[in-house]
């Protein structure tokens, strides 16, 4: 579905990705995760092409992104940010329905199918009680559960997405995993960054890990967050320890009585 081959990326000379190369394959939750600074936003912000990257190759399903024009990569790829701020006061309602741009006729503006696809996307999240209210007066966590469903009205085959659950309180992040997971066994690719190593453990079907040196790990997530991978790219801060048939990530000094 999505295959990342050989990508370089710089700022003004300063290299934030170099020879990075994975692949996520459809239907699957991948995470992209590691320490601030390793280049995780700016790698989906190229997939995403919203940065060029100098070189390298990314395609979907097969196709280069580099060789399709914005309408049609935004019928195939939905981003979601860290965090948005429009500058004018949108309802919430008005926010989703954005997401079906790349689907509309012009002037002939939203059809029953788009109006149809963001009530679903408003319901599916759970925001039908904020619809109407303008999106610059929610907090952080209501605006990025806006922005999710957003994408989720596109109705990509990919989602990208950044931080998806930073600003939102312990409900609402294993809501909205539970979601992007059961959108996959759709069919539905999703990539996501992440910073929490529980949650790539409980949900991810795959973990690209990112360090100072480019990709350290990637794979299952029980074999690339090991504690060995943690200790290389955080030091002596964490250990992984088995809970069930699960693993999870906890301080070096905590001990679990199970």
């Amino acid at each position: 579905m999505l295959k990342v081959e050989n990508l370089y990326f710089e700022y003004t000379g300063f290299k934030v990705l170099e020879d990075i190369s994975f692949d996520v394959e459809k239907g699957q939750l991948c995470a992209l995760f590691g320490p601030n600074g390793t280049g995780k936003t700016t790698l989906l912000k190229c997939i995403a092409k919203l940065l060029n990257y100098g070189k390298g190759n990314v395609s979907v399903e097969n196709e280069n992104i580099n060789k399709m024009k914005a309408a049609e990569l935004a019928k195939l790829i939905a981003y979601v940010p860290q965090e948005h701020k429009p500058p004018f006061p949108y309802l919430v309602k008005e926010v989703v329905l954005m997401g079906r741009t790349p689907h509309m006729r012009g002037m002939f503006g939203p059809s029953e199918n788009d109006t149809r696809a963001a009530v679903e996307a408003i319901e599916m999240i759970g925001i039908a009680d904020i619809a109407d209210r303008p999106y610059t007066a929610l907090s952080g966590g209501q605006r990025q559960l806006v922005l999710l469903a957003r994408a989720l009205a596109q109705g990509t085959k990919l989602l990208l997405l950044d931080e998806p659950t930073s600003n939102l309180d312990f409900q609402n992040q294993i809501k909205i995993w539970r979601i992007v997971k059961e959108l996959t066994k759709k069919g539905v690719t999703a990539l996501t960054c992440t910073h929490d190593p529980n949650h790539v453990m409980w949900f991810c079907d795959k973990a690209i890990v990112l360090g100072s040196r480019g990709i350290v790990a990637n794979g299952d997530p029980a074999m690339s967050l090991t504690k060995a991978t943690l200790n290389e790219i955080y030091g002596d801060v964490c250990d992984v320890k088995k809970c069930g048939d699960t693993h999870m990530v906890v301080p070096t000094e905590i001990e679990m009585n199970i």
